[in-house]
């Protein structure tokens, strides 16, 4: 728990961050392959791995039971899977020459059986659902405000519409998230805290 308030912050500053870099590399109408479609992908790639610990030091807010433990897993198999897909994306770019290239090379990874369900449509899915689901938990328990968990959909869905939105689908992710911030920082210096000896 000791850096669970900057993974909390980092997961979602990342994937901001990734928005803006796409929206920079797309200002010349030239974005990928190359220096800006490898940046962006890598901060949505970390973006991803942050929310790893962020998930788990916010699930330990919520008492054990099954429960707990299903939405965890869901949403780390959904992060799991994206992140497949980020990786993906960022070896396609290296390997093309252009972005013709690396269409027909996420095309050909895309035919393989299984792919795209497991990787693009389906099961990155599950991160979102688990995230929203564990945040409708933390709320209930007075760990997240009663708008957390909407916002946090509100910010799930913006890039459905367009990508472009992604800037604005970080800041409501930090946002929704942020209210935890306090409790995680207060266990940390309970736990770093020297024992009194009496």
């Amino acid at each position: 728990m000791r850096r669970a308030a900057f993974f909390v912050i980092a997961g979602p500053v990342c994937i901001a961050a990734y928005g803006l870099v796409r929206l920079w590399g797309k200002s010349d109408e030239v974005y990928g392959p190359g220096f800006d479609w490898q940046a962006a992908h890598l901060l949505g790639l970390a973006g991803m791995v942050f929310f790893v610990p962020a998930v788990l030091a916010l699930s330990r807010l919520l008492p054990r039971s099954p429960w707990r433990v299903g939405v965890v897993v869901l949403t780390l198999v959904g992060l799991a899977a994206t992140m497949v897909q980020f990786g993906a994306d960022i070896v396609e770019g290296l390997m093309a020459a252009d972005r013709a290239e690396m269409s027909a090379l996420a095309a050909d990874f895309k035919d393989i059986p299984g792919v795209e369900v497991a990787f693009y449509d389906v099961v990155p899915q599950f991160f979102f659902l688990g995230l929203v689901i564990l945040a409708g938990m933390l709320a209930a328990k007075r760990q997240l405000r009663w708008w957390s968990a909407p916002l946090l959909f509100v910010g799930i869905v913006l890039p459905v519409a367009t990508l472009d939105l992604l800037p604005l689908s970080g800041l409501c992710m930090l946002v929704a998230l942020a209210p935890a911030l306090p409790t995680l920082r207060q266990q940390v210096e309970q736990a770093t805290a020297p024992a009194v000896v009496h």
